[in-house]
């Protein structure tokens, strides 16, 4: 026999001997197992461990979906791992569990996810003293109240069934403990998304914000993540004593961006730059001689300003007023009050208006006016008249009342002489 046949046969031998060696040896409590099935029935699956003991794979050791059998997961001859839980189940075989096989897998991912800083999704199951219990996959974690959102939450119950993204805060594998934090993930996308609004905002973009807050000077207005703020001069180019005058509390508007500091973190924004300057549009929309309404906004001794639109204000000079002299203009017109005035001059270089409330009276005002005087002084005397045909009548009754008086007397005195000479 040649020294080749005899070193094959050797080595036949070696694997020979590995094999039985292997068949007689059981595998140890807890050591990851691979086989093939053998049969599968309702309650359990039988593996080929390839060892003087079959493997025993209970339906309540395996992960199965709503509905879902042993025999939809597992057919004869399928190679399988799971993790030994028993080297004897009571009836002469190994009990195996899959559920702890991927137990050991789904800490492994968590483990990972910590320290790659990686997001997992987990399933609130019930809430706890202090948050709530989420599953992820196999392993249970807990979120505590803090960690469920980014604000204040009072009741975790609302959260109970929902699927979130978290981040693994904490893993003690020992223990079989994972704490999760639906907060720290939130919060790093609200960063991605304000990172990528600064990379991507630039000065003069106009964006749709809404309206958060108001201040004195102005309002907040957040546009998809940053607060911008637009300050009271840039609402309207007409004056604002607050904003509310034209905005409101959600309101949805387009702002242009007028500044950016992305160190300070800071943006001011400006919603009168969507309509054009008054003044710079001027001849399309007035011209002398038109009549226009608007309302009075100012008075001074000398004459009533009056706002054609925001932004755009007219004098009204006190002779302009009325046909007839007007020594106070605050007995003629007041703030608030809406009137019609026709356009006397407009003076772009100096950004003035005249007006002119008197051109659109009725040219027989002033003789109405004068009737309207005599009327008034006609009543006047009238109600003097009146007064002093009252107080004639008040006279008559009293001489009335004193004479009913003296009768009375007299009669008196008439029967007290008939009684005496009876």
């Amino acid at each position: 026999m040649s020294e080749t046949t005899l070193e094959n046969n050797e080595l036949n031998m070696n694997d020979l001997m590995d094999e039985i060696e292997k068949s007689l040896r059981l595998p140890r409590s807890g050591e990851v197992v691979t086989g093939k099935v053998h049969q599968v029935t309702d309650k359990e699956v039988i593996v080929n461990l390839g060892c003087k003991k079959d493997g025993i794979l209970p339906a309540s050791e395996v992960s199965l979906e709503e509905g879902q059998t042993l025999s939809d997961v597992f057919k004869v001859d399928d190679e399988i791992q799971a993790k030994v839980m028993k080297t004897d189940d009571g009836d002469g075989g190994i009990l195996l569990s899959k559920k702890k096989l991927e137990i050991s897998a789904n800490w492994d991912e968590i483990v990972k996810a910590l320290e790659d800083k990686t997001v997992l999704e987990v399933k609130v199951t019930r809430p706890v003293n202090g948050g709530v219990i989420a599953e992820y996959k196999e392993v249970s974690g807990f979120i505590p109240l803090s960690q469920l959102s980014d604000h204040y939450v009072e009741n975790a119950d609302e959260f109970v069934g929902q699927t979130m993204e978290v981040r693994v805060s904490r893993v003690d594998q020992r223990k079989n403990r994972a704490v999760f934090s639906h907060k720290l993930f939130l919060n790093e996308e609200k960063e991605k998304m304000v990172a990528e609004i600064w990379e991507n905002l630039n000065v003069d973009d106009v964006v749709e914000g809404t309206v958060m807050r108001f201040t004195d000077y102005g309002a907040f207005v957040d546009i998809g993540g940053i607060d911008g703020l637009l300050h009271i001069s840039e609402i309207s180019w007409g004056k604002l004593k607050h904003p509310q005058e034209v905005l409101s509390i959600g309101e949805k508007i387009n702002v242009k961006v007028l500044s950016m500091n992305r160190e300070k973190g800071k943006i001011s924004l400006g919603l009168k730059q969507n309509q054009p300057e008054p003044w710079s549009v001027i001849d399309e929309n007035y011209e002398v001689g038109q009549v226009i309404e608007g309302k009075v906004v100012q008075i001074k001794e000398y004459g009533a300003f009056v706002e054609l639109e925001p932004g755009l204000d007219g004098l009204v000079h006190i002779s302009e007023v009325a046909h007839k002299r007007v020594g106070n203009i605050n007995d003629e017109m007041e703030v608030g009050q809406i009137v019609k005035a026709k356009i006397l001059e407009i003076d772009k270089e100096r950004k003035r208006i005249s007006l002119s409330i008197r051109e659109t009276i009725d040219p027989d005002a002033p003789e109405a006016d004068k009737i309207a005087a005599e009327a008034e002084e006609i009543a006047e005397e009238a109600a003097e008249e009146a007064a002093e045909a009252v107080e004639t009548a008040h006279e008559a009754e009293e001489m009335i009342a004193e004479a009913e008086e003296e009768a009375e007397a007299a009669q008196e005195a008439a029967e007290e002489v008939l009684e005496e000479e009876a």
